[in-house]
């Protein structure tokens, strides 16, 4: 076997391999099953649905890699992009000034979810869903219900822009994955993060300081589900409350399906990626052939279901190999 087929045969076993070649099959029925798939219009629609949910995602991936989870980080999303948008509307604050602002909010969001998962040793599920509801709750009582709108036309081109033929929320998932994909594989806060999935114990009796790992991994979440907001809310030029309230689940299920596990210290931000694609081309496929949109949830539930069996037989195949 030559250099070239070990490689191939290397990328098909991989979890990354092995979800890619998924998507390249669903997008192959589709485009054979509907004449509008493969087309340049829906390709745009598609990608740039896809790059809101996949920042949040990597963020998610951060945070399940940790053995954790973060339920708040649609309401973080909803939270700081009604804030950042009310300081443009009402205190004319630059959109670039503002964008920065609703990041900053993010990070101090997910860092204190972090602070009473590291500091206080709560349950992760338990706290950000808590902590969801009060970011939630706290977008009715500043909005009302109402969205925010007078938007300034130059903050329009983070969500509407196009740089070439590349949407500008594309450029940002990409810059996202390839410098959070670096963090992960280069430096030892990326290792630090695999190994506290791998065993909590150990990885502070070797002397890694936990607390500030999983608070910072918090933290960027909140980052990203920050950013993920404010791209979304300049798509819609509006700051509308319900921005985020539906993305728990599809940032969740990315990550599963690009095969993170839920038990933590297994998962790509590559991986992730595809799976944020993916389930897009899902999504994408079952409005192209007119199937209700009620089965849409019946589909990505059955789907995740899938990937965490497949997760399981291969982390069993493992232990018995070895």
């Amino acid at each position: 076997m030559n250099g070239s087929d070990k490689l191939i045969k290397n990328i098909i076993k991989s979890k990354e391999g092995s979800i890619f070649m998924g998507l390249f099959a669903l997008c192959f029925l589709l485009s054979i099953f509907t004449s509008t798939f493969l087309t340049t219009y829906n390709i745009g629609i598609v990608i740039r649905q896809v790059s809101f949910i996949a920042i949040v995602a990597i963020g998610q991936t951060l945070v399940l890699l940790t053995a954790g989870i973060d339920l708040s980080v649609g309401s973080i999303a909803g939270l700081t992009s009604i804030i950042g948008s009310l300081i443009m509307v009402h205190l004319n604050i630059n959109p670039v000034f503002s964008l920065l602002f609703a990041i900053f909010l993010g990070m101090l969001f997910g860092s204190i979810n972090g602070w009473f998962v590291a500091k206080l040793k709560l349950n992760a599920f338990i706290v950000t869903l808590a902590m969801g509801e009060v970011y939630a709750g706290l977008i009715l009582v500043i909005t009302r219900g109402y969205p925010v709108l007078n938007l300034p036309e130059n903050f329009n081109v983070y969500g509407q822009g196009i740089v070439g033929n590349i949407p500008v929320p594309v450029i940002f998932m990409i810059i996202v994955a390839i410098m959070m994909n670096y963090i992960l594989k280069r430096t030892p806060f990326g290792r630090n993060i695999y190994a506290i999935g791998g065993s909590m114990t150990a990885a502070k009796l070797v002397g890694i300081r936990v607390d500030r790992v999983i608070i910072r991994v918090y933290m960027l979440s909140g980052m990203f589900s920050a950013l993920a907001g404010m791209l979304l809310t300049s798509r819609m030029n509006a700051g509308q409350p319900s921005i985020g309230s539906t993305w728990i689940m599809p940032s969740v299920t990315a990550a599963i399906i690009g095969g993170t596990s839920l038990s933590g210290g297994e998962g790509t931000i590559w991986g992730t990626l595809i799976g944020a694609i993916f389930m897009g081309v899902l999504a994408n496929g079952i409005v192209l052939m007119d199937i209700s949109a009620y089965w849409e949830r019946v589909i990505i539930g059955l789907v995740v279901i899938m990937a965490v069996i497949i997760d399981i037989v291969r982390k069993t195949r493992g232990k018995s190999s070895r």
